[in-house]
């Protein structure tokens, strides 16, 4: 479980990590914004606050309805009710009353003694210790007061942060119990897709490595419909097509193996038979002729290996041309007419088509028509007969080659065109045959884009059907 472990933790601190860091992104930016927000809606708050204290009890007193001793009163009533500290000046910048004045060390008789170019005219704002007056941080407000739109003093009011950071505060705590909640159901998906994803991807892993030990028997035991699902049973497919793969190699080389063993053998054993005198000197031209005849067995087994070889890595090299091929039936029959004098067979061309001018590659066909021919004859009892048809359909021309042997098992005839097969297992009819004949059929006929089929009955023969296409010229 590897894959789990590694892949699952790596994913669980990158995402972690990652909302870590986009969590401290939002706490950085929330903390700014809101306090640039809370600060903003204080100073607004103040300037209201301002304005009423002044409207209520500042001027009251700059009237003469108001004594300086309850406007002290009022100061520190103000200051109490809404935790504000309150200053009070004159037109020309005198401190007249605070709130609270023995919570002071020492304040200065103008309040221009703190700043020269403190605006008293048009008001002010200001976050701040303002100007070392207290050892906090206080939002100040300052706004002139006006009597009949003249300017008769000036009111500063001053609140702590204090309380705007518990607020601040407040709303970062709330922020965090979501924080927490995703992390947890970050996790928990996390988990789930460890179940889900990560476990069928370790099996699929697992049987990956018994396939490279060559154990194709192994499955994935991943049965889904998504992706990982497509996934287990390509992986499954492809190790059936190397099951498949594997079983050939070892066909093949058993195959190979005897087809070259039988002719070795028998060229061995008759040129040692002549040199220890076995065969006499006036035999040697018939048993020379046996020995020639195994080594072009072997000639020919070899050429039909390396055309297969060819044709796997760069496939049949065609050289179109337009031709008929009745033509090249005809020729194939005069190239076997010996062959079918030896067991008296009847070779008959019977063409019905009203076209048989094909565009194909004409060697390549005559090797196809000669092997199909060839095999028929093999397979033909004696004084037989053997039918190549010709006919027309739509655009293609279909030949037929049609013998009366014995025919092949339904269950073996979807076998004929593979390499080195034959039906025959023990070889006992034919000894010529490499079981690559058919093979090189089919791959010429599948090189030129057409099929070739075979119906075949046992004890009525078999028919060998392909079909051609039919020149555009005519």
């Amino acid at each position: 479980m590897n894959i789990k472990s590694n892949f699952l933790d790596k994913l669980i601190v990158g995402i972690v990590f990652l909302l870590i860091v986009v969590f401290l992104i939002v706490v950085s930016y929330t903390t700014y914004a809101t306090k640039r927000t809370l600060v903003q809606e204080k100073q607004d708050i103040l300037a209201n606050e301002a304005q009423l204290l002044s409207q209520q009890t500042i001027v009251s007193y700059i009237s003469g309805n108001m004594e300086l001793d309850y406007l002290q009163i009022k100061l520190d009533e103000f200051e109490d009710t809404l935790k504000t500290k309150a200053w009070y000046c004159d037109e020309v910048g005198r401190i007249i009353a605070v709130s609270y004045p023995k919570n002071y060390d020492k304040l200065p008789d103008y309040i221009y003694q703190l700043d020269d170019d403190l605006s008293l005219r048009t008001g002010f704002t200001m976050t701040g210790n303002f100007y070392k007056a207290f050892d906090n941080t206080m939002i100040s407000v300052g706004i002139p007061i006006l009597v009949n739109d003249r300017r008769k003093g000036f009111l500063v009011l001053h609140t702590s942060l204090t309380e705007l950071d518990t607020t601040q505060k407040d709303i970062l705590e709330i922020l965090y119990m979501p924080f927490v909640v995703m992390i947890f159901v970050v996790v928990l998906i996390l988990f789930y897709m460890s179940g889900s994803i990560l476990r069928p991807i370790s099996k699929i892993s697992a049987t990956a490595r018994e396939y490279a030990k060559g154990n194709f028997d192994a499955t994935t035991g991943v049965h889904r419909k998504d992706e990982i699902g497509e996934l287990s049973d390509s992986l499954e497919y492809m190790a059936a097509e190397l099951s498949k793969l594997d079983v050939y190699r070892k066909n093949f080389i058993a195959n190979i193996s005897h087809d070259f063993r039988s002719p070795l053998t028998s060229i061995k054993g008759y040129i040692l038979a002549m040199l220890d005198g076995t065969i006499p000197p006036e035999k040697y031209n018939r048993y020379l002729g046996v020995v020639l005849n195994e080594a072009n067995r072997l000639t020919k087994l070899t050429e039909g290996i390396l055309e297969l070889n060819d044709f796997d890595t760069k496939g049949p090299i065609l050289q179109m041309s337009d031709f008929d091929v009745v033509d090249v039936i005809r020729l194939t029959r005069n190239t076997v007419e010996m062959l079918c004098d030896k067991k008296n067979i009847d070779l008959r061309i019977n063409s019905t088509a009203n076209n048989t001018i094909v565009r194909a590659d004409r060697m390549k066909i005559g090797q196809v028509i000669y092997n199909l021919i060839d095999n028929a004859i093999k397979f033909s009892p004696q004084n037989g007969t053997i039918t190549a048809s010709v006919t027309n359909k739509n655009d293609k021309v279909f030949v037929s080659i049609k013998d009366e042997g014995p025919g092949i098992p339904k269950e073996k005839v979807n076998k004929v065109f593979d390499r080195f097969y034959k039906v025959d297992k023990s070889r006992g009819k034919d000894k010529k045959g490499s079981g690559l004949g058919l093979t090189i059929t089919k791959e010429i006929i599948k090189a030129h884009g057409e099929n070739i089929d075979l119906i075949s009955t046992e004890g009525a023969g078999s028919e060998f059907i392909f079909s051609l296409p039919l020149s555009p010229k005519e």
